[in-house]
């Protein structure tokens, strides 16, 4: 991580470890309740840990990348580079198919592809290999200090922040960059069935950077906005498409109609919108088995006679987002493909 002089939360800073002979990856699906990591010796376990829910928001990025590296340590026993390379397009393909509507995979791995296709003939792949995902990690670690200090500038002394699911880097060094200009800030943090990540990994985030938190359930937020116990609503983005739609935790939508209702701002953050994605056409919506919206942290909370329905990311679009905030600065939603494309 960046030096800051922010105490950055714990789940930011152990998310993802790569070992000697193992990738370890923070199981979010417990924490803060339990601090458990879930150990992988190959690519696939780490892909097997991402589809699970294991790591979430930009954790698979870490995780993806991590993985990339397993598969160079297991790839450097082919006699041919052509064949290393084989196998490592292979273990890119796999991380990427886990998670498809967060482009933070595909950024990982495409990153480390690239690497691959210089290295591959080294005799020590894999050192070398690992030595490239060390500068993206820190490469990514800048993008979001540079994305959170533009943020910063949309966030007044005194706010509330209400914000939705698990914003992890980008959300936190948002707060981290405006406490280091000394603004006071609470936050409000929706619940975030069926996994909770607002209540648990959010809440107990922002709560360790010292900032006073507030946990509502997923359908408080229109009235907390309607009763002043909120000043504006920020998330991050799983994907910004040059249209200007903003695709996050199914959710979003709700609130940003709630908030512009409200004449809220809506600030979405994402360290850039896919340049690949003209509309939200262009973007696979990840669809998960609707049993898993029939309980909550493992535990059954519906009756056993109906079944569930969860498509885990929904599309606000550019009418309901005020800004964006980006590593490049802060855009309105309608400039976004006159700046990135």
């Amino acid at each position: 991580m960046p030096t800051t002089d922010i105490n950055f939360p714990t789940i930011v800073r152990v998310s993802v470890l790569l070992e000697d002979d193992r990738v370890r990856i923070l199981d979010r699906r417990v924490f803060p309740l339990k601090e458990q990591f879930v150990d992988c010796r190959t690519y696939e376990e780490v892909a097997a840990a991402i589809e699970a829910m294991v790591t979430q928001s930009g954790g698979p990025f870490f995780a993806a990348s991590a993985g990339m590296v397993l598969a160079a340590r297991a790839a450097e026993e082919k006699k041919s580079t052509q064949a290393r390379l084989d196998y490592m397009a292979s273990a890119g393909q796999r991380l990427r198919r886990t998670r498809p509507t967060n482009n933070s995979i595909t950024v990982a791995v495409a990153a480390m592809l690239d690497a691959a296709r210089k290295l591959a003939g080294e005799d020590n792949f894999a050192v070398c290999l690992e030595e490239e995902m060390r500068e993206i990690w820190n490469w990514r670690w800048a993008r979001s200090r540079k994305l959170g200090e533009h943020a910063a500038t949309l966030v007044n002394d005194g706010d509330t922040i209400l914000t939705h699911c698990w914003a992890e880097t980008s959300f936190i060094d948002t707060l981290a960059a405006a406490l280091r200009q000394g603004k006071r800030l609470q936050v409000v943090c929706t619940e975030t069935r069926p996994y909770l990540q607002g209540s648990r990994l959010t809440a107990h985030s922002v709560a360790e950077m010292g900032i006073d938190v507030t946990v509502i359930t997923d359908n408080m937020a229109a009235h907390a906005m309607d009763r002043g116990k909120v000043s504006r609503f920020m998330t991050a983005a799983d994907r910004v498409t040059l249209s200007g739609h903003v695709i996050n935790k199914v959710g979003t939508l709700q609130l940003a109609i709630a908030a512009r209702h409200f004449r809220l701002p809506y600030i979405a953050m994402v360290q850039a919108p896919d340049h690949k994605a003209a509309t939200p056409d262009d973007v696979e919506m990840e669809e998960r088995d609707g049993r898993e919206c029939l309980m909550c942290l493992g535990m059954p909370t519906a009756s056993p006679l109906a079944r569930g329905w969860y498509p885990a990311f929904d599309v606000t679009p550019p009418d309901f987002v005020t800004a964006i905030a980006t590593c490049d600065g802060v855009f309105g939603a309608s400039v976004l493909r006159a700046h990135f494309s």
